[in-house]
């Protein structure tokens, strides 16, 4: 059995960021690696090309009559910049305050790591463990997964046949309060760009003649939210539903105060619609967000210019049962007839991504066509969690996305069970990333449980 921290170092090593191309050797490294490590444990490696970056696939067959899991993860991370926040190396993992500190090291490559160890265990104690096992395991998911779908599509027929699909890429509350994501929100981005001249034009020459295209991104912006926070375009939460009972109970199981938020955030005070605690805001309603603006001068000192362009760029959170494609047309509806007509205007599309929810066994509502495998499964990594962590798990949704779980259950028909394995404090997609190494080996002994429950079955 090898050492799982030692193997996390070495995976961590390889700077793989798909969005650069200047990582393409730290890529193929990764990827190298999580295949050669898995060929070692006797899976049959297939890794399927994409016009990005590879999807590996290691299968572990058997039986026909054995459950059947697949296992997701990505082997891409995101970007280590800005580099000198960073107390050590990004990618030279470093051991420190009971934590593994390096890129990747929660955001995915330590989750991960966490289910490869587990069957690792299992296949050492018992050779002809019955159970099939699939690892799904891709390079882009930092990108948006945009080779995803069509993989999906190709491997439908075989993927299919498996009972539901296992993964860690979501958070916990803490490393005593293990959290199982059973709702995720879509996504729906664009850019918009405004130009009123040909280029930059002298202030006080032309101001007062012509439209400032930052004013004109500024008013945009403006129009899109009422002052109490709600997104105001007709129609964009037509398609939200109602929230289940059971659901707000398991979230005032969370035990933080809206006050600890708040400290924690960093903020004076919380902008909340009407109707919703800020726990509930993130968790069950939709958003339009600005997640950068700019146009014009932006050194030092001054330039006393009209620029000719400016930008904004937005991002929606959907959840069920809204849809990218809906929500895309209400708001370029908004778009256009907003924008001011003395400047001209492109709106660029940009990755999406559809809402996820599960009803996990012994909720309101659970759908009785659930497959059994995938009911016994809930109830598998319940009695884990509670006997490794000593705490039962909550079931929340979360406001965060993995567009893949949404196209996981629109193309194969399987749902996901999603056991949180990162914590607030890990520091995903900014500097000083880490993984709490207590966390990593509970979860190696849950993983184990549950997998080891479902052979069992």
């Amino acid at each position: 059995m090898f050492d799982p921290v030692e193997k996390l170092k070495e995976y961590i090593r390889h700077p793989s960021v798909s969005t650069d191309s200047n990582f393409k050797a730290g890529m193929r490294g990764a990827q190298e690696f999580v295949a050669g490590l898995l060929a070692s444990l006797g899976f049959a490696i297939e890794v399927v090309p994409t016009a990005k970056h590879p999807i590996v696939l290691a299968r572990r067959g058997g039986d026909p009559k054995w459950p059947q899991v697949i296992i997701y993860g990505h082997y891409d991370v995101q970007p280590a910049d800005p580099l000198n926040l960073w107390k050590s190396a990004p990618f030279e993992p470093t051991e420190r305050e009971g934590r593994l500190w390096g890129r990747g090291a929660a955001d995915n490559k330590g989750p991960l790591m966490v289910h490869i160890a587990a069957v690792a265990r299992l296949l050492e104690r018992d050779p002809q463990l019955p159970l099939r096992i699939t690892f799904m395991i891709e390079g882009e998911e930092e990108m948006g997964s945009p080779s995803f779908p069509a993989f999906l599509e190709k491997y439908a027929p075989e993927l299919r046949k498996a009972d539901f699909v296992f993964l860690s890429d979501t958070g916990s509350v803490s490393e005593q309060q293990i959290t199982i994501t059973c709702g995720l929100r879509g996504l729906m981005l664009c850019d918009v760009e405004v130009t009123s001249s040909r280029s930059d034009l002298h202030s006080g020459l032309h101001g007062g003649a012509i439209r400032n295209p930052i004013q004109a991104v500024a008013e945009l912006c403006a129009s899109l939210h009422t002052p109490d926070g709600r997104v105001n375009i007709p129609g964009f939460y037509d398609d939200v539903l109602d929230v289940s009972d059971w659901e707000r109970a398991e979230l005032a199981k969370l035990g933080q105060s809206e006050e600890q938020y708040r400290e924690f955030l960093g903020v004076p005070a919380f902008h909340v619609a009407p109707g919703f605690t800020p726990f509930e805001a993130t968790r069950f309603q939709p958003t339009l967000e600005f997640n950068g603006i700019g146009g014009g001068y932006q050194g030092e000192g001054t330039k006393t210019v009209i620029p000719s362009k400016a930008f904004v760029k937005m991002s929606c959170r959907l959840v069920p049962n809204q849809t990218p494609e809906k929500i895309r047309e209400l708001v370029y509806g908004a778009i256009r007839a907003r924008m001011p007509k003395d400047v001209t205007y492109r709106i660029v599309d940009q990755h999406d991504g559809c809402p996820y929810v599960v009803v996990p066994p012994g909720r309101s509502n659970t759908p009785a066509d659930q497959s059994p495998v995938l009911a016994k499964a809930f109830r598998a990594v319940d009695t884990a969690v509670t006997e490794v962590f000593g705490r039962a798990p909550l079931y929340l949704r979360e406001g965060g996305s993995v567009p893949i779980i949404g196209e996981i259950k629109r193309v194969l028909g399987l749902d996901s069970v999603l056991l949180g394995l990162f914590l607030p404090e890990d520091n995903l997609h900014a500097p000083n990333e880490s993984f709490n190494l207590n966390v990593m080996r509970k979860g190696i002994a849950a993983s184990e449980k549950i997998l080891a429950a479902l052979a069992r079955g």
